[in-house]
């Protein structure tokens, strides 16, 4: 069934059904959160018996909502100031249970006149899903979440006990591995695998492909649950792009693939690796997109830390069969890869706004379909050695420049959300840009954190 561009109002019948079986898994409260332009994920709470309340006319909130930065300052643009009321709506048919008492569930940012909010993320990302539909074309999308864990005053964890990938390493933390696997498969969002990552401390999920809203959705939810079971192991997560000066960064890496009628776009053509027509016009709207959009998937003041080539962070704006340095890595459709074809955009981390992040890959993705993008050469090798690779924007400033610039960028994510972000992040750039990465590090080790 095609998403409806707005979220839609509950009958009496269905809220009582949703609290019936909310209060039948010993929910007594629930939350419903939206993720501001920094990335950082906010939230009110109601009681159960006023769950059709929070769906239906919603929780209040200021503007300003929409213009919180990572240090918690509230900035100002031409459409957000002290003035108005805004309307938290919980989106029901999304909630779920996340134990003591609680269940979560995404919400969405209405006028007090019932319209919808045009600086709303989660709105957005909806109304691109649904125009992509529209233009026939039906995405799948799947998150991997990096992650690393710290003592419980925030300290790295002995670095002489941590092997990457390591079988013993991810033994020693089984009982939280374990433990995380089976809160996020109750919890909603199934996982594909867990590991031991790179970096000391750091872990990776990977969480199952589905359609765009509901992958974006799941990311907020994994991020909740993995903050609470770490917390339980008396150990804390840290989702900063970089958590500690000179150490490993966090990604926050997007797969996409996109269908016509049933048919993939990315594997059976007679392109290269199987691409069909229009699934290389995909990969070529995607990688000329991303040097003007990337401050949507990596726009925080730690960002540029992390996206430096030699670390597979994808600092190059090209693409390649598999090629880790690559911002856009195809994996295609073989023996390996059970989902089918898709692309994996790597310069992504967890500072970013999920479903601006997402909206801005389906988006460039859907328009380069559309206008029957070119697909640049394939790059078979380091990036870094091959002069016809782009360097994506090396710091924040000229990020928010490229993404000021952005006429795609602007019908993307709409005037509303494009000039807040721009305001949240600039107050990053001006008050933290000169610090240097260590002291930044320490900062905002936890900002983004639920």
């Amino acid at each position: 069934m095609p998403l409806s561009e707005s979220l839609p109002v509950l009958s009496d019948a269905d809220v009582a059904q949703y609290r019936a079986e909310l209060g039948t898994a010993g929910v007594r409260v629930l939350v419903g959160s939206v993720v501001d332009m920094g990335g950082v994920a906010r939230a009110k709470s109601v009681p159960l018996r006023r769950i059709g309340e929070f769906h239906r006319s919603g929780m209040g909130a200021s503007p300003t909502w929409g213009s919180f930065c990572v240090d918690n300052t509230i900035v100002f643009t031409e459409r957000l100031g002290v003035v108005g009321d805004l309307r938290l709506r919980a989106d029901l048919a999304a909630a779920r249970a996340i134990g003591d008492g609680y269940a979560w569930a995404p919400a969405e940012v209405f006028g007090q006149d019932g319209e919808e909010w045009p600086g709303c993320a989660r709105g957005r990302l909806r109304r691109v899903q649904a125009a992509a539909e529209a233009a026939g074309l039906t995405a799948t999308v799947g998150h991997e979440l990096e992650f690393t864990l710290t003592d419980a005053a925030g300290e790295p964890l002995p670095e002489r006990r941590w092997q990457p990938y390591g079988l013993g390493t991810l033994l020693e933390h089984g009982g939280l591995a374990a433990e995380l696997t089976d809160a996020l498969e109750e919890a909603g969002a199934p996982v594909e695998q867990v590991h031991a990552e790179f970096g000391t401390g750091q872990f990776e999920v990977s969480l199952s492909p589905s359609a765009p809203l509901e992958s974006a959705d799941r990311v907020v939810l994994a991020r909740l649950v993995i903050g609470r079971v770490v917390r339980a192991h008396g150990l804390l997560a840290s989702f900063s792009p970089l958590p500690f000066g000179g150490g490993a960064g966090n990604g926050a890496h997007v797969h996409l693939s996109l269908e016509r009628a049933g048919v993939p776009l990315l594997s059976g053509g007679q392109g290269p690796h199987g691409l069909t027509r229009e699934g290389a016009a995909m990969l070529g709207g995607i990688v000329a997109g991303l040097p003007e959009t990337v401050a949507l998937l990596a726009g925080s003041v730690l960002s540029f830390a992390r996206l430096v080539p030699g670390s597979w962070a994808g600092a190059y704006a090209c693409w390649g069969l598999e090629n880790r340095e690559a911002a856009v890595r195809l994996v295609a459709a073989t023996r390996g890869n059970p989902h089918g074809a898709n692309v994996e955009v790597k310069c992504g981390d967890p500072a970013a706004n999920v479903y601006l992040a997402t909206a801005a890959v389906l988006g460039l993705a859907v328009r380069g379909v559309a206008r029957g993008a070119e697909l640049p050469p394939e790059v078979r090798v380091d990036p870094s050695t091959d002069p016809s690779a782009v360097r994506l924007p090396v710091d924040q400033g000229a990020a928010l420049d490229a993404l000021a610039a952005s006429a795609l960028a602007r019908d993307i994510v709409g005037d509303d959300i494009l000039d807040a972000t721009l305001a949240v992040r600039r107050h990053e750039q001006t008050t933290y840009g000169e610090l240097p990465v260590p002291a930044l590090a320490d900062r905002f080790r936890f900002a983004w954190t639920s």
